[in-house]
């Protein structure tokens, strides 16, 4: 189940993400709940960590897939950039809250992902997530439903150093 949910991850995380010239990505390694990945787009090589939900709430509601992602794209001079991506659209103009171990971190939403409000803001999310044990992602889906992800931060740290010189 959790590999077939990190295949589909990587097929959505590529669409989303890449350009009309990208491949399909390569898994680099596995390290607990979190994946190291990398692909080849137009614009040059990007890697990225991925990991998916250990509890999803609330449990009466379809949620889709799921997905929390910290992507290198150098060629676009992108450095570890989080990202929330839902298997639903999100409320319009609505915000996704992040707290790692206490400490919150609000992301702006388009569609079903969601970024750092304040990108200078996005090094201490990574941060908090290295030395952090766990994470909850809240958000508000499209139908005004409230919904919370909680995240294992197990292998994180080996994950985001496994991708810290993607060129």
């Amino acid at each position: 189940m959790f590999v077939k949910t990190l295949l589909t991850a990587l097929a959505l995380t590529a669409a989303t993400t890449a350009t009309a010239y990208a491949q399909s990505p390569t898994r680099m390694n596995q390290f607990n709940a979190w994946g190291a990945y990398s692909y080849d787009s137009g614009n040059g090589k990007v890697c990225y960590i991925l990991s998916v939900p250990t509890s999803s709430e609330p449990s009466s509601v379809n949620h889709g897939e799921n997905f929390f992602l910290v992507s290198q794209r150098p060629g676009q001079n992108v450095s570890y950039e989080p990202q929330a991506m839902m298997g639903y659209p999100l409320q319009d103009a609505s915000k996704v809250n992040v707290t790692v171990d206490g400490r919150a971190f609000t992301l702006f939403s388009r569609g079903n992902s969601a970024w750092v409000e304040n990108a200078a803001e996005e090094p201490a999310l990574v941060t908090a997530m290295r030395g952090g044990s766990s994470m909850t992602v809240q958000a508000v889906s499209g139908r005004g439903t409230a919904t919370s992800y909680s995240y294992s931060l197990s292998g994180v740290t080996a994950a985001l150093n496994e991708i810290q010189n993607c060129n």
